[in-house]
């Protein structure tokens, strides 16, 4: 039953780390020195009370810690951050509680002071199972730590998940085969299976256009994500999502707000929000560098430098793009609701007769498997405007 309230969900940025990955571009820093994550944990609170003037009174429906590697917080600081959350808005018992934690920086006591804090649910970093690309990604972790680790939170809490990255360089349809099953018998009940892309501005980038590795060409890449359906669904954990895969009901009900175009407020370095103030949906952004951040908010409450009013169109094309990455794809009506015009009926036409999108009962529109492939080209199609 998909709800009809996508949900309110808070989303916390710890932006350190203790080395840099080589593919990453989100947001995370490595400092030599400790963070003094007690003047961070005020600054979180601080920031989410000027968060609150803005969203008003809300019920959370869930929690995410993400970064950077929230399992270097300590479980204090975990707590005050929980706490802080709670005492801003409301938020109800038994609720998804996420945090981030790569396989280097786990302890067992540490994980069960974050289960002590609240958290209910972790999502870890193992990105492979050799270690040979272990190095290759610039993982901290070998293999055996990584079983470790997965071992710990299967113990201690309720909810489990990790990452694997595949289309790796030399990588074949055999190995990631063989890599991702292993894998299914060490989950819990959700695994997010993310190709590897070359991001701008990573040392990837510059490795890959100097040619000192190459990944799987187009056709190989599509073989890999079809070979990852294939295994997971014959195994019990379905796609969900493009990149997430999960027993039935065990589906992030945080990522599921972001995908049902649901609202989230961003606290943090970088952290990103969007909520609906007043009668429109805006975004906000907060400054990236972390220092910079926790000085803006010691100054003035919060650190947001940016954001933006978006237009019904811009919503429109926003639950599209999101919506149209899940198995259970779009409600027809709330776009049209949102866009203020049907979907062009002649498109989802002609991209049906193509195999790419498939109606789902007699509202809803879903990508088919072919479709997700492709998916940026249909978005591309169905959101352009018409000609007069």
């Amino acid at each position: 039953m998909i709800p009809a309230d996508p949900g309110f969900g808070v989303y916390v940025h710890w932006p350190f780390c203790a080395a840099k990955c080589p593919y990453c571009d989100f947001n995370s820093h490595v400092r030599h020195q400790p963070v003094d994550q007690p003047r961070f944990a005020r600054a979180f609170a601080a920031e989410m009370a000027s968060m609150r003037v803005r969203t008003g009174p809300r019920t959370v429906t869930s929690i995410f810690l993400g970064g950077g590697t929230p399992s270097l917080m300590q479980p204090a600081t975990v707590a005050a951050v929980i706490d802080a959350i709670a005492s801003t808005w409301t938020v109800p018992a038994g609720i998804e509680v996420t945090l981030e934690a790569n396989p280097s920086s786990v302890e067992a006591e540490r994980f069960r002071g974050y289960r002590a804090a609240g958290v209910n649910r972790v999502s870890l970093g193992v990105q492979a199972l050799n270690d040979a690309d272990l190095k290759f990604l610039g993982r901290l972790h070998n293999v055996d730590e990584a079983l470790k680790a997965i071992g710990f939170a299967r113990e201690i809490f309720p909810r489990l998940s990790f990452d694997l990255i595949y289309a790796r360089p030399r990588q074949t349809l055999d190995a990631w085969q063989a890599e991702l099953e292993q894998a299914i018998g060490y989950a819990a009940d959700h695994l997010s299976l993310y190709q590897l892309t070359i991001e701008e501005g990573t040392p990837f980038h510059a490795l890959h256009a100097a040619g000192r590795f190459a990944v799987p060409d187009g056709d190989l890449a599509a073989d890999l994500y079809q070979l990852t359906q294939e295994v997971t669904a014959r195994h019990g954990l379905p796609a969900y999502e493009i990149s997430n895969h999960a027993r039935p009901g065990a589906e992030s009900r945080h990522n599921l707000t972001y995908w049902r175009y649901g609202e989230y407020a961003g606290v943090g370095p970088g952290a990103h929000g969007r909520f609906v103030e007043g009668s429109r949906r805006v975004v906000t952004f907060t400054e990236r560098l972390p220092e910079t951040w926790l000085n803006l908010v010691e100054a003035k409450g919060h650190g947001v430098v940016g954001g933006e009013t978006l237009t019904r169109s811009e919503e429109a094309d926003e639950f599209l793009l999101m919506g149209l990455r899940l198995a259970e794809g779009i409600d027809l009506v709330r776009y049209e609701a949102l866009a203020g015009r049907p979907l062009p009926a002649n498109r989802i036409a002609m991209l049906r007769e193509e195999g790419l999108v498939m109606p789902v009962g007699n509202s809803r529109l879903r990508a088919t498997a072919s479709g997700m492939i492709v998916l940026d080209a249909v978005v591309a199609d169905l959101a352009r405007p018409e000609r007069p």
